[in-house]
């Protein structure tokens, strides 16, 4: 803890019905502008041409600082540095595109909700974008995903913190400026607030009318088996979560270290990979999707260090 915080008494433990009342004064996370609207509307359509996507991207100076960088950081062996947008395009593909796309404006939002509350901020967005990249590679091993709703739900699985830093600042502070390894967070959570951040997450999405899987996935990130739907999402989340942990890129705010045998024993594997009538065949399947999230864990600091 920081000297201020050691000399002051913790803060005492809130109601349910007290928590619910500062929640709704937090602020709400304002959707995508236009301008990310109409890029993403001109890349999911048939004819994709890169002049119209550059000239989108240069709307938005965020978003063009953001391009050139992630860029020259997955390409670092090119011979000169890329300084064009329509070769940025080109380079970096739809997909990656649209990634960068919904990270750009949510993490400056969620950047004005924590406000100026004490924590690695750069670092726990490493984590949040390294957990929403390595969801989409899980969920990739099951099914093809029909839309981006499982990137964003990795992207904002830990909204909890983030609401609690600008909710009940206090509280924050004597939780996560003590960074003990022997204690549980989420327990230290509910014994300081009366509430875990995963609840916290999922009251705030749910009291701004976010969409039923997001919150669903804020509040059963780490016990995937208690949740009664959306379990491929669920599932698929935790064990990203574990799995950019385990290799610590970011800083989640729980310094609990992540064995092998965690993420390897995760609950969400059986959610994922259940096959009643052949569980040799899931057992394989599961086996490969551990290997290629282990290569996808080797590449993910030099796209991180690109997007944050």
């Amino acid at each position: 803890m920081t000297s201020d915080t050691l000399g002051t008494a913790p803060p005492r433990p809130l109601t349910r019905e007290q928590i619910e009342t500062r929640l709704k004064h937090c602020p709400r996370l304002p959707s995508l502008s236009s301008i990310n609207s109409a890029l993403r509307e001109l890349l999911t359509a048939d004819h994709r041409y890169t002049s119209q996507v550059a000239e989108i991207i240069r709307r938005d100076p965020s978003l063009t600082a953001r391009l050139l960088r992630l860029v020259n950081s997955v390409y670092c062996g090119l011979s000169s540095p890329v300084n064009n947008i329509e070769e940025a395009v080109f380079y970096l593909g739809v997909r990656q595109i649209r990634q960068l796309v919904m990270v750009t404006p949510i993490i400056e939002d969620f950047q004005r909700l924590a406000g100026q509350a004490p924590f690695p901020w750069r670092a726990f967005w490493q984590h949040c974008i390294g957990t929403a990249i390595l969801t989409r590679e899980v969920i990739s091993a099951v099914r093809m995903p029909a839309d981006d709703v499982d990137y964003v739900c990795g992207l904002i699985h830990d909204v909890g913190k983030i609401a609690l830093a600008a909710a009940f600042p206090a509280h924050f502070e004597f939780i996560y400026q003590s960074s003990n390894p022997s204690v549980d967070p989420l327990a230290q959570e509910r014994e300081m607030l009366g509430m875990d951040h995963a609840e916290l997450g999922a009251l705030y999405l749910a009291s701004h009318h976010l969409p039923d899987a997001l919150v669903t996935v804020a509040r059963h990130h780490h016990r995937p088996e208690a949740s009664s739907h959306h379990l491929h999402l669920v599932a698929a989340v935790q064990i990203a979560d574990l799995l950019v942990r385990h290799a610590a890129i970011g800083n989640s705010g729980n310094p609990q270290p992540v064995s092998d045998d965690e993420w390897l024993n995760a609950s969400g594997w059986g959610l994922l990979f259940s096959n009643e009538t052949d569980p040799e065949k899931a057992e394989t399947e599961r086996g490969l999707a551990r290997v290629s999230l282990k290569r996808s864990l080797d590449r993910l600091p030099t796209i991180l260090e690109g997007l944050v």
